[in-house]
Protein backbone atom coordinates (compact mmCIF):
# COMPACT_ATOMS: atom_id res chain seq x y z
CA UNK A 1 0.00 0.00 0.00
CA UNK A 2 1.28 3.49 -1.25
CA UNK A 3 1.49 6.19 1.40
CA UNK A 4 0.74 9.61 0.67
CA UNK A 5 1.64 11.28 4.27
CA UNK A 6 4.90 12.82 2.60
CA UNK A 7 3.09 14.09 -0.21
CA UNK A 8 0.33 15.37 1.78
CA UNK A 9 3.15 17.24 4.19
CA UNK A 10 4.87 18.99 1.28
CA UNK A 11 1.01 20.08 -0.15
CA UNK A 12 -0.05 21.54 3.18
CA UNK A 13 3.47 23.66 4.32
CA UNK A 14 3.03 25.03 0.09
CA UNK A 15 -0.46 25.64 1.19
CA UNK A 16 0.90 27.19 4.74
CA UNK A 17 3.45 29.35 2.71
CA UNK A 18 0.76 30.29 -0.07
CA UNK A 19 -1.45 31.61 2.60
CA UNK A 20 0.95 33.88 4.33
CA UNK A 21 1.36 35.82 1.04
CA UNK A 22 -2.20 35.79 0.22
CA UNK A 23 -2.89 37.62 3.68
CA UNK A 24 -0.16 39.65 3.43
CA UNK A 25 -1.38 41.27 -0.32
CA UNK A 26 -5.10 40.91 1.32
CA UNK A 27 -4.22 43.54 3.90
CA UNK A 28 -1.61 45.54 2.07
CA UNK A 29 -2.98 45.52 -1.59
CA UNK A 30 -0.82 46.96 -4.01
CA UNK A 31 0.67 49.10 -1.87
CA UNK A 32 3.77 47.13 -0.78
CA UNK A 33 3.82 46.07 -4.86
CA UNK A 34 7.63 46.58 -6.01
CA UNK A 35 6.93 46.61 -10.10
CA UNK A 36 4.74 49.28 -10.16
CA UNK A 37 5.18 52.87 -12.12
CA UNK A 38 4.37 54.83 -8.71
CA UNK A 39 6.55 54.01 -5.37
CA UNK A 40 5.04 53.43 -2.42
CA UNK A 41 5.64 56.98 -1.06
CA UNK A 42 4.30 58.84 -3.81
CA UNK A 43 1.25 56.85 -3.39
CA UNK A 44 1.12 57.82 0.37
CA UNK A 45 1.80 61.35 -0.35
CA UNK A 46 -1.07 61.80 -2.78
CA UNK A 47 -3.48 60.16 -0.62
CA UNK A 48 -3.13 63.26 1.25
CA UNK A 49 -0.04 61.92 3.95
CA UNK A 50 2.15 65.06 4.86
CA UNK A 51 5.96 64.76 4.13
CA UNK A 52 6.24 64.77 7.83
CA UNK A 53 3.73 61.77 8.72
CA UNK A 54 5.06 59.75 5.28
CA UNK A 55 8.66 59.90 6.32
CA UNK A 56 7.55 58.84 10.06
CA UNK A 57 5.64 56.06 8.95
CA UNK A 58 8.16 54.84 6.52
CA UNK A 59 11.30 55.13 8.95
CA UNK A 60 8.90 52.96 11.16
CA UNK A 61 8.07 50.20 9.01
CA UNK A 62 12.12 50.67 7.87
CA UNK A 63 13.60 49.95 10.84
CA UNK A 64 11.22 48.76 13.20
CA UNK A 65 12.88 44.85 12.63
CA UNK A 66 16.07 45.38 14.11
CA UNK A 67 15.20 47.00 16.94
CA UNK A 68 12.82 44.14 17.88
CA UNK A 69 15.59 41.31 17.68
CA UNK A 70 14.76 40.56 21.64
CA UNK A 71 11.94 38.87 21.32
CA UNK A 72 12.46 35.11 21.21
CA UNK A 73 12.03 33.46 18.20
CA UNK A 74 11.60 36.92 16.14
CA UNK A 75 15.45 37.32 15.87
CA UNK A 76 15.89 34.41 13.43
CA UNK A 77 13.91 36.82 10.68
CA UNK A 78 14.92 40.47 11.78
CA UNK A 79 17.42 40.73 9.53
CA UNK A 80 15.69 39.29 6.67
CA UNK A 81 12.17 41.31 7.38
CA UNK A 82 14.34 44.55 7.84
CA UNK A 83 15.75 43.70 3.64
CA UNK A 84 12.42 42.81 2.47
CA UNK A 85 10.44 45.96 4.73
CA UNK A 86 7.86 43.75 5.39
CA UNK A 87 5.41 46.25 6.47
CA UNK A 88 3.78 43.97 9.41
CA UNK A 89 5.03 44.73 12.40
CA UNK A 90 6.97 41.98 14.52
CA UNK A 91 3.90 41.25 16.79
CA UNK A 92 1.97 40.77 13.67
CA UNK A 93 4.64 38.53 12.25
CA UNK A 94 4.50 36.37 15.20
CA UNK A 95 0.77 36.70 15.74
CA UNK A 96 0.53 35.34 11.93
CA UNK A 97 2.98 32.65 12.96
CA UNK A 98 0.00 31.52 15.17
CA UNK A 99 -2.39 31.61 13.13
CA UNK A 100 -0.54 29.49 9.94
CA UNK A 101 0.47 27.15 12.91
CA UNK A 102 -3.12 26.53 13.64
CA UNK A 103 -4.51 25.98 10.65
CA UNK A 104 -1.60 24.00 9.97
CA UNK A 105 -2.69 22.02 12.84
CA UNK A 106 -5.78 21.83 11.43
CA UNK A 107 -4.91 20.46 8.20
CA UNK A 108 -2.69 18.03 9.78
CA UNK A 109 -5.57 16.75 11.89
CA UNK A 110 -7.68 16.33 8.73
CA UNK A 111 -5.65 14.84 6.39
CA UNK A 112 -3.20 12.52 8.71
CA UNK A 113 -3.21 10.50 11.32
CA UNK A 114 -0.26 11.74 13.73
CA UNK A 115 -0.49 11.92 17.32
CA UNK A 116 -1.87 15.06 19.14
CA UNK A 117 2.17 16.26 20.44
CA UNK A 118 3.41 15.58 16.79
CA UNK A 119 0.84 17.38 15.59
CA UNK A 120 1.45 20.44 17.58
CA UNK A 121 5.25 20.26 16.63
CA UNK A 122 4.61 20.15 13.12
CA UNK A 123 2.04 22.40 12.75
CA UNK A 124 4.77 25.27 14.89
CA UNK A 125 7.33 23.72 12.87
CA UNK A 126 5.27 24.81 9.43
CA UNK A 127 4.02 28.05 10.78
CA UNK A 128 7.42 29.28 11.95
CA UNK A 129 9.11 27.96 8.64
CA UNK A 130 6.36 28.96 6.52
CA UNK A 131 6.61 32.81 7.66
CA UNK A 132 10.76 32.56 7.60
CA UNK A 133 10.98 31.36 3.91
CA UNK A 134 8.24 33.62 3.03
CA UNK A 135 10.11 36.77 4.41
CA UNK A 136 13.43 34.97 2.72
CA UNK A 137 12.29 34.90 -0.94
CA UNK A 138 10.78 38.96 -0.33
CA UNK A 139 14.48 39.85 1.20
CA UNK A 140 16.24 38.21 -1.97
CA UNK A 141 13.87 39.33 -4.75
CA UNK A 142 14.03 43.09 -3.20
CA UNK A 143 17.70 43.19 -2.59
CA UNK A 144 17.89 42.30 -5.99
CA UNK A 145 15.87 44.56 -7.37
CA UNK A 146 17.76 47.40 -5.72
CA UNK A 147 20.79 46.29 -6.81
CA UNK A 148 19.45 46.27 -10.98
CA UNK A 149 17.80 49.92 -9.78
CA UNK A 150 21.00 51.79 -8.44
CA UNK A 151 23.18 52.17 -11.54
CA UNK A 152 20.45 53.45 -12.84
CA UNK A 153 19.71 55.85 -9.76
CA UNK A 154 23.32 57.04 -9.90
CA UNK A 155 23.64 57.61 -13.15
CA UNK A 156 20.07 59.84 -13.17
CA UNK A 157 21.43 61.79 -10.35
CA UNK A 158 24.87 62.70 -12.50
CA UNK A 159 22.60 63.75 -15.35
CA UNK A 160 21.06 66.21 -12.84
CA UNK A 161 23.91 67.41 -11.44
CA UNK A 162 25.33 68.50 -14.98
CA UNK A 163 22.74 70.33 -15.83
CA UNK A 164 23.05 71.93 -13.05
CA UNK A 165 20.43 71.16 -10.06
CA UNK A 166 21.71 70.98 -6.26
CA UNK A 167 22.53 67.11 -4.98
CA UNK A 168 19.55 67.23 -2.86
CA UNK A 169 17.54 68.15 -5.94
CA UNK A 170 19.51 65.39 -7.32
CA UNK A 171 17.73 63.00 -4.93
CA UNK A 172 14.27 64.45 -5.67
CA UNK A 173 14.00 64.04 -8.88
CA UNK A 174 15.45 60.15 -8.26
CA UNK A 175 12.85 59.80 -5.52
CA UNK A 176 10.14 60.93 -8.27
CA UNK A 177 11.41 58.99 -11.17
CA UNK A 178 12.61 55.40 -10.08
CA UNK A 179 10.11 52.91 -8.58
CA UNK A 180 10.04 50.63 -5.83
CA UNK A 181 12.04 49.24 -4.06
CA UNK A 182 14.66 52.13 -4.38
CA UNK A 183 12.61 54.95 -5.47
CA UNK A 184 10.66 55.03 -1.82
CA UNK A 185 14.08 54.59 -0.38
CA UNK A 186 15.99 57.74 -1.90
CA UNK A 187 12.57 59.71 -0.97
CA UNK A 188 13.12 58.74 2.93
CA UNK A 189 16.65 60.45 2.03
CA UNK A 190 15.28 63.33 0.34
CA UNK A 191 12.68 64.09 3.40
CA UNK A 192 15.26 63.79 5.95
CA UNK A 193 18.05 65.51 4.53
CA UNK A 194 15.50 68.46 4.00
CA UNK A 195 14.59 68.41 7.60
CA UNK A 196 18.09 68.90 8.24
CA UNK A 197 19.43 65.22 8.66
CA UNK A 198 23.50 65.25 7.38
CA UNK A 199 23.53 63.68 3.33
CA UNK A 200 26.60 61.40 4.12
CA UNK A 201 24.80 59.88 7.16
CA UNK A 202 21.81 59.84 6.28
CA UNK A 203 23.34 57.46 2.80
CA UNK A 204 25.62 55.72 5.23
CA UNK A 205 22.63 54.63 7.58
CA UNK A 206 20.28 53.52 4.59
CA UNK A 207 23.94 51.29 3.49
CA UNK A 208 24.30 49.94 6.47
CA UNK A 209 20.28 48.70 6.86
CA UNK A 210 20.30 47.23 3.91
CA UNK A 211 23.56 46.13 4.02
CA UNK A 212 24.54 46.90 0.71
CA UNK A 213 28.12 47.16 -0.77
CA UNK A 214 27.57 49.60 -3.74
CA UNK A 215 25.56 52.11 -0.98
CA UNK A 216 28.22 52.09 0.55
CA UNK A 217 30.40 52.90 -1.78
CA UNK A 218 27.58 55.69 -2.98
CA UNK A 219 27.75 57.44 0.52
CA UNK A 220 31.63 57.21 1.07
CA UNK A 221 31.40 59.53 -2.27
CA UNK A 222 29.16 61.83 -1.20
CA UNK A 223 30.44 62.27 2.27
CA UNK A 224 34.03 62.66 0.78
CA UNK A 225 32.77 65.75 -1.60
CA UNK A 226 31.18 66.85 0.99
CA UNK A 227 34.60 67.76 3.13
CA UNK A 228 36.77 68.26 0.72
CA UNK A 229 35.37 69.28 -2.62
CA UNK A 230 35.22 68.13 -6.04
CA UNK A 231 33.37 67.37 -8.83
CA UNK A 232 30.38 65.20 -7.55
CA UNK A 233 29.05 64.73 -10.93
CA UNK A 234 32.15 62.83 -12.07
CA UNK A 235 32.65 61.30 -9.03
CA UNK A 236 29.36 59.50 -9.11
CA UNK A 237 29.54 59.02 -12.88
CA UNK A 238 32.63 57.13 -12.45
CA UNK A 239 30.85 55.14 -9.09
CA UNK A 240 28.09 54.32 -11.88
CA UNK A 241 30.29 52.57 -14.08
CA UNK A 242 31.73 50.34 -11.62
CA UNK A 243 28.21 49.32 -9.90
CA UNK A 244 27.45 48.40 -12.99
CA UNK A 245 31.16 46.18 -13.72
CA UNK A 246 29.87 44.99 -10.39
CA UNK A 247 26.57 44.25 -11.42
CA UNK A 248 27.71 42.31 -14.74
CA UNK A 249 30.56 40.31 -13.05
CA UNK A 250 28.18 39.14 -10.10
CA UNK A 251 25.81 38.24 -12.66
CA UNK A 252 28.72 36.43 -14.60
CA UNK A 253 29.56 34.17 -11.93
CA UNK A 254 26.57 33.21 -11.00
CA UNK A 255 25.64 32.29 -14.43
CA UNK A 256 29.20 30.21 -14.00
CA UNK A 257 28.30 28.72 -11.01
CA UNK A 258 24.50 28.03 -11.74
CA UNK A 259 25.42 24.20 -13.08
CA UNK A 260 27.35 23.53 -9.80
CA UNK A 261 24.35 24.97 -7.20
CA UNK A 262 22.12 22.80 -9.23
CA UNK A 263 24.12 20.10 -9.08
CA UNK A 264 24.91 20.63 -5.40
CA UNK A 265 21.41 20.99 -4.49
CA UNK A 266 20.56 17.72 -6.09
CA UNK A 267 23.28 15.21 -4.76
CA UNK A 268 21.88 17.18 -1.26
CA UNK A 269 18.00 16.29 -2.20
CA UNK A 270 18.77 13.14 -3.57
CA UNK A 271 18.96 10.82 -0.58
CA UNK A 272 15.67 12.68 0.91
CA UNK A 273 13.65 12.22 -2.30
CA UNK A 274 15.23 8.93 -2.33
CA UNK A 275 13.69 8.29 1.15
CA UNK A 276 10.35 9.75 0.15
CA UNK A 277 9.70 7.47 -2.78
CA UNK A 278 11.02 4.15 -0.99
CA UNK A 279 7.99 4.78 1.59
CA UNK A 280 5.46 5.76 -0.98
CA UNK A 281 6.41 2.54 -3.49
CA UNK A 282 7.07 0.29 -0.08
CA UNK A 283 6.42 1.58 3.47
CA UNK A 284 7.62 -1.32 5.30
CA UNK A 285 10.83 -1.01 3.56
CA UNK A 286 12.47 -0.31 6.91
CA UNK A 287 10.57 -2.20 9.75
CA UNK A 288 13.10 -5.15 9.95
CA UNK A 289 16.48 -2.50 9.97
CA UNK A 290 14.05 -0.19 12.44
CA UNK A 291 14.39 -2.99 15.38
CA UNK A 292 18.16 -2.68 15.16
CA UNK A 293 19.75 -1.19 17.87
CA UNK A 294 22.26 0.33 14.93
CA UNK A 295 19.72 2.15 13.61
CA UNK A 296 19.11 5.31 15.46
CA UNK A 297 22.72 6.15 15.77
CA UNK A 298 22.64 5.10 12.08
CA UNK A 299 20.49 7.81 11.57
CA UNK A 300 22.41 10.30 13.20
CA UNK A 301 25.22 9.71 11.19
CA UNK A 302 23.64 9.99 7.91
CA UNK A 303 21.75 13.24 9.15
CA UNK A 304 25.60 14.43 10.19
CA UNK A 305 26.69 13.26 6.15
CA UNK A 306 23.85 14.95 4.32
CA UNK A 307 24.55 18.46 6.72
CA UNK A 308 28.36 18.56 5.78
CA UNK A 309 27.04 17.95 2.32
CA UNK A 310 25.27 21.20 2.13
CA UNK A 311 27.68 22.76 3.91
CA UNK A 312 30.84 21.83 1.42
CA UNK A 313 28.58 22.01 -1.40
CA UNK A 314 27.62 25.56 -0.80
CA UNK A 315 31.36 26.52 0.53
CA UNK A 316 32.51 25.26 -3.13
CA UNK A 317 29.94 27.98 -5.50
CA UNK A 318 30.22 30.35 -2.93
CA UNK A 319 32.31 32.71 -4.58
CA UNK A 320 33.61 36.11 -2.53
CA UNK A 321 33.45 38.83 -5.34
Amino acid sequence: MISAAPIIYILIFVAVVAMVQGVYLVIFGKSISMDGKVNRRLEMLDKGGSREQVLEQLRKEMTQHMRSQSIPIYSILASKAQKANIVFTPPQLLILMGVISVVAFLMLTVLTQLGGPVRVAVAVLMGVVGVYVWISRKAKKRMTMIGEQLPEAVELMVRSLRVGHPFSNSLQIVSNEIADPLGTEFGMISDEAAYGRDMGETLKAMAERLDNQDMRFLAVAVTIQQTSGGNLAEILDGLAKVIRARFRLFRRVSAITAEAKWSGNLLSAFPLLALVLITLVKPDYFDEVMESSFFIPACFVIAGFLILNIVVMRSLVDIKV
